[in-house]
């Protein structure tokens, strides 16, 4: 999500904006707002009609909140379109599962994402990133949003062996259960009607997959969860479904949003022909782009115990949210928070979360942002915005929905391209 470039201007009236209206992160400024709460109050109570939950925004209350699963419990939804009505996948699936049985699940899937199973992939990833960059080359204008929403399907579903010809209707129902306000994505029947409808589609495409290959499981993302035991029992087809939704809507939130947040944010200010040339700024330009747009909003969980937040009390059975995009811009935390320094060190940032659910996709999705913006930046020259971004009516994806470009293609490759690999 773009802002201004080293300072985040507020107002008094940031205490009664809505932080679930979907029209706050479509049209509005949250940062405005998070900078407020930062400053004035840290930990407030948030209502939402009859119920409410606890609003965290500072970096260090909100890491605190990720780590202790003992007091913080992912296991009732993880989610605000869920708040007060529990997970059903609560216990089978990977993100509303605590320790120690989160650590039993999780394992076997980690190694599946490990850097050494994923160099397999790279190559593929790396067709896959040109094949869709490949029209800017016309002279455009490009929808660089559009072609990116496109990337996690292509490197996911090569993960588990999915067809490619069923990428774009996953893809689509994946967005849509994540977005469900935006116009884009929105059904007759509404937001809640949007998220049904998606989430039968994919759990539907996926008990398929899983009742065809109960005899073969292959070696994919998929094969593991076949093959994984838990209490020497095998998952349920339930439980694989669950799993790979979560792994599903994990992806797609991920990299898109952090390509299209970078270009947008430098798109001429020569920032990204810098980054290009130097091949030393890789690592600290990904990093930063990761900070910068904090694709996840929020995480909610539930409070196990009573307990206390930066001197707030909060009661056993309360829901907490904290917003990602509010720690990566703390002052408290980070020099000049607003200003995207692409070589910004140290970076704290927890775009991926902290503590025993840290994004589990976090190497395929650094491997991919690298191999991406090394194809974008390493081949093109010139990038510059030909509209305004137009960004997703979501509280749970701080996205951009179009941005159209215009880039030359260099006669010769970037520094980045050729140090890339």
């Amino acid at each position: 999500m773009t802002a201004p470039a080293s300072r985040c201007p507020f107002g008094a009236a940031a205490a009664d904006v809505d932080l679930v209206d979907a029209e706050l992160y479509g049209s509005g400024d949250p940062h405005a707002v998070w900078a407020a709460h930062r400053r004035d109050s840290p930990v407030r109570w948030h209502r939402v009609s009859e119920r409410g939950f606890w609003s965290v925004t500072r970096h260090a209350d909100i890491s605190r909140v990720l780590r202790e699963h003992e007091t913080f419990s992912s296991q009732q939804g993880t989610l605000l379109n869920l708040l007060g009505a529990g997970d059903p996948a609560s216990g089978s699936q990977l993100a509303v599962t605590d320790p120690p049985r989160h650590g039993e699940m999780r394992e076997p899937l980690q190694r599946a994402l490990s850097i050494r199973a994923i160099d397999h992939y790279q190559g593929d990833i790396r067709e896959l990133v040109a094949e869709l960059l490949a029209p800017l080359a016309d002279g455009g204008p490009f929808d660089l949003a559009a072609a990116m929403a496109n990337l996690p399907m292509a490197v996911t579903g090569t993960m588990m062996a999915i067809p490619r010809a069923d990428w774009p209707a996953l893809t689509h129902a994946a967005i849509a259960a994540l977005a469900a306000d935006d116009p884009a994505y929105q059904v007759a029947g509404g937001p809640a009607e949007t998220l049904r409808r998606s989430h039968r589609e994919i759990f539907a495409y996926f008990h398929d997959v899983v009742v065809a290959r109960r005899g073969n499981p292959g070696d994919d993302l998929i094969g593991t969860l076949l093959r994984m035991r838990i209490d020497g029992r095998g998952l349920s087809d339930g439980q694989i479904m669950a799993n790979c939704y979560s792994l599903l809507i994990g992806a797609i939130v991920t990299t898109p949003q952090v390509v299209t947040a970078a270009v947008a944010r430098l798109a001429g200010t020569g920032e990204l022909d810098r980054w290009a040339a130097d091949p030393g700024l890789a690592n600290t330009a990904v990093e930063e782009a990761v900070r910068w747009a904090s694709p996840t909003n929020h995480f909610m969980r539930y409070v196990r115990r009573d307990t206390e937040l930066a001197g707030v009390p909060i009661r056993a059975g309360e829901p907490v949210v904290v917003w990602l995009g509010s720690a990566n811009r703390d002052e408290l935390v980070f020099t000049d928070p607003f200003h995207f320094d692409i070589a910004r060190k140290p970076n704290k940032h927890i775009a991926f979360g902290v503590g025993p659910h840290y994004c589990i996709g976090h190497t395929i999705a650094r491997v991919t942002l690298r191999i991406a913006f090394a194809e974008l930046l390493g081949r093109f020259t010139g990038l510059e915005q030909a509209a305004a971004p137009v960004r997703l009516r979501s509280n749970i994806i701080a996205g951009i929905r179009e941005l159209r470009i215009t880039g030359t293609r260099r006669s010769v490759p970037a520094a980045l391209l050729d140090a890339s690999g």
